[in-house]
């Protein structure tokens, strides 16, 4: 009998929601990935390095005088590359059998989360200047 392999996010859900929203949400797809195959360890570590990719991203960002956001889908897109064609690979080097996952709850989530964020950058703006 045929073992059922479980439903994984795709490299290119990974890589996507890297570059567009950040690092850290395409790390916690691979996060996911990994804990569905049980692979606890290497679902830490590969969180812990997009985490680490998240914040540098965000200090490479504010380094020059007038952050540009052409910066941060650069970085993203590096960190992406890194978690879509390094560790996909590594873990998952016959991902094209495992049958793939919808984006839509990991992209609802992160509308979710951005435009709370959103909201909280133009309060914030609002009040500075009330």
């Amino acid at each position: 009998m045929e073992e059922k392999l479980p439903k994984i996010y795709s490299k290119k859900a990974i890589l996507g929601f890297s570059i567009f929203m950040s690092t850290i949400f395409g790390g916690v797809l691979l996060y996911q990935n990994l804990i569905d195959i049980n692979k606890k360890k290497e679902a830490y570590t590969v969180l812990g390095i997009s985490i680490a990719i998240t914040i540098l991203t965000g200090v490479i960002v504010n380094i020059p005088e007038n952050p540009s956001t052409s910066l941060s889908y650069i970085c993203g897109l590096g960190g992406g590359f890194l978690l879509a064609y390094y560790f996909m690979p590594k873990y998952f080097p016959n991902e094209e059998q495992y049958p793939t996952k919808a984006i839509w709850k990991p992209l609802i989530i992160a509308v979710i989360i951005a435009a709370i964020i959103l909201a909280l950058i133009i309060y914030g703006i609002s009040v500075e200047n009330g």
